[in-house]
């Protein structure tokens, strides 16, 4: 007897009492055949509000086209994005953030409200890549998840920019290294198409992680936004879905202690995003995985980074699909040992079973750097723990020669107070400057800081100011950065104590951030502090409410905590 795939849909599929609930179904054009099949969403990511998702919606009908010849009744759906690009250094990054949450309780809600089989859920930026995953492994589906791409590079005077570029030209121009024409010249070149920001920035990192971890389809993570390849991945995402289906392989089978792992290595060994911190322990959480923030530095330890990719690096997301992509370095990787090869995978069969038949690095190639000429001999992503940040802090110290940094601290209570002093040269060499009250709570949303952080490198300060906050980086800052500082201010950790001229010293070696105060100091600076009032209105307002610590992922809905 032939499998029953409508392992939801079926509540509604027979019977005379569901008549109506297939009449509104009729209407959309399910036929009495389709409702013999399984029914599988299709999340489309589209929006014309960034070039990351500008070319979604021809890719959901290449993955709504592959479920139905696979033999799925195919039904595409749209969820929200937002451009962190474009809100960095406004104040609507604070939305940056619970759109991630957004994203994915819209998606979770859909397939659990329609009763769908199966899922594809297609994302290409920062936040609903992480979305995609945390709604996937909240609707229990059998799913796979597809990457829009990467953006290719823009090209300026015989060489390749993106948008950091343009950050870091902000910061040029205000020390007069370059002139208004120039900065129009690189604003205008720097992203000549659709897909997203091109180094191994938060989306590249992200999607990088999801191959790893066995939620994309082999190879699929490194390929460009605008080329037949991503068209094929999504194709062949929709048949995957369907195959899972008769497999029985659920995400819960895939997203194992082991796959978060491989994935935490994979966006080591590439030096991706601090970002991968925040969103890999959100998708644990989603899917009841016990990961904590100590497991990144346990595998820091024994993995180096070894892919010259921006924005430390020179090279971006292209040029590692062309020498090989992801599954060439998940291929040298496991070859080496570093990965757990039978975890399995949205093929059905398990990580080393898909790594025999990828291909190795091309020979030649120098975006990956061999075992015994790594970029760093340990992951660039580290986790910080001291009297400043008890639940840890998060920096990424590829390209960081700086490894221990002690000066006063310069304390804003605000991103905009905080640039303005930079912008005015207020901002002296050794300073450890810092913006606090901008945690998943204090922000509320935990805006990202590339602007500031762009802005630092660009007047020549990137490693000889620190920067801390209890906000976040993007994916494209460098330079000697701590984030994720916890418990954030707005929840009365240390950091809210915090007075000008405090000694701050940061020891990446040591993985140590402090601060010289007696604990009787301390204690005095607590019983004069009081938390500021909530924001209290619309989705900020519920987010201030509801989000968890940064270190356990700034997850809604960590009941009880």
């Amino acid at each position: 007897m032939e499998k029953d795939l409508r392992i939801k849909s079926k509540v509604f599929s027979e019977g005379s009492m569901k008549a109506p609930n297939r009449a509104m179904l009729r209407a959309v054009g399910v036929t009495d055949e389709d409702f013999k099949k399984p029914m599988i969403g299709v999340a489309s990511t589209w929006s014309e509000v960034t070039p990351c998702n500008i070319h979604i919606d021809d890719l959901a009908i290449q993955a709504k086209e592959g479920a139905r010849e696979a033999g799925g009744v195919p039904l595409i759906f749209n969820t929200i994005t937002v451009s962190d690009g474009i809100s960095m250094g406004t104040q609507g990054m604070r939305y940056s953030l619970p759109s991630r949450d957004v994203i994915a309780d819209s998606i979770e809600t859909v397939v659990g409200a329609e009763n769908l089989d199966g899922l594809v859920a297609i994302g290409a930026c920062d936040k609903n890549i992480p979305g995609c995953a945390i709604a996937i492994a909240n609707a229990g589906v059998p799913s796979v998840f597809v990457y829009g791409g990467t953006i290719a590079p823009g090209k300026h005077r015989g060489k390749d920019i993106d948008i950091v570029s343009v950050f870091e030209g902000v910061g040029k121009h205000n020390n007069g290294d370059i002139d208004d024409e120039e900065l129009r010249s690189i604003e205008c070149h720097a992203c000549p198409g659709a897909g997203a920001c091109g180094g191994m920035y938060t989306a590249n990192t992200m999607a990088s992680a999801m191959e790893a971890m066995g939620m994309s389809l082999p190879g699929s993570s490194s390929n460009p936004a605008e080329t037949a390849d991503k068209a094929k991945d999504c194709a062949k995402a929709g048949e995957a879905v369907y195959h899972l289906l008769e497999k029985g392989i659920y995400p819960k089978d895939i997203m194992t202690k082991e796959a978060f792992e491989n994935a935490i290595t994979v966006v080591m060994a590439l030096g991706g995003s601090t970002n991968a911190i925040l969103h890999l322990l959100s998708i644990a959480h989603a899917i009841e995985v016990d990961l904590t923030i100590d497991d990144f530095n346990r595998i820091q330890e024994k993995t180096p980074h070894l892919a010259d990719l921006k924005p430390s690096g020179k090279y971006v997301m292209q040029d590692l699909h062309r020498v090989g992509g992801v599954q060439a370095v998940m291929k040298l990787l496991h070859e080496a040992g570093y990965l757990h090869g039978d975890c399995i995978t949205v093929t059905g069969k398990t990580v080393a079973e898909n790594l025999a038949e990828a291909p190795s690095l091309k020979d030649g190639q120098d975006v990956i750097m061999p075992f015994d000429k790594p970029k760093r001999a340990d992951g660039p992503l580290i986790v910080l723990k001291g009297n400043l940040a008890p639940s840890g802090g998060v920096a990424k110290v590829s390209g960081v020669k700086v490894s221990r940094h002690t000066g006063p601290a310069r304390v804003f209570d605000t991103e905009k107070e905080a640039t303005a002093a930079v912008m005015d040269n207020q901002i002296n060499e050794g300073d450890v400057l810092v913006i606090r009250y901008v945690g998943p709570k204090g922000g509320p949303g935990m805006p990202e800081m590339l602007s500031i952080s762009a802005i630092l490198v660009g007047k020549g300060l990137g490693e000889k100011v620190a920067l801390l906050t209890d906000g976040r980086f993007s994916g494209g800052t460098h330079g000697l950065v701590v984030g994720h500082i916890a418990p954030e201010a707005q929840s009365g950790g240390p950091i809210a104590f915090l007075k000008e001229g405090d000694m701050v010293t940061i020891d990446s070696n040591k993985k140590e951030i402090s601060f010289e105060v007696t604990e009787k100091e301390l204690e005095s600076r607590r019983k004069e502090w009081s938390a500021p009032p909530l924001y209290k209105k619309g989705i900020l307002g519920k987010y201030a409410h509801n989000v968890s610590c940064s270190s356990k992922g700034a997850v809604t809905d960590f009941l009880g905590k």
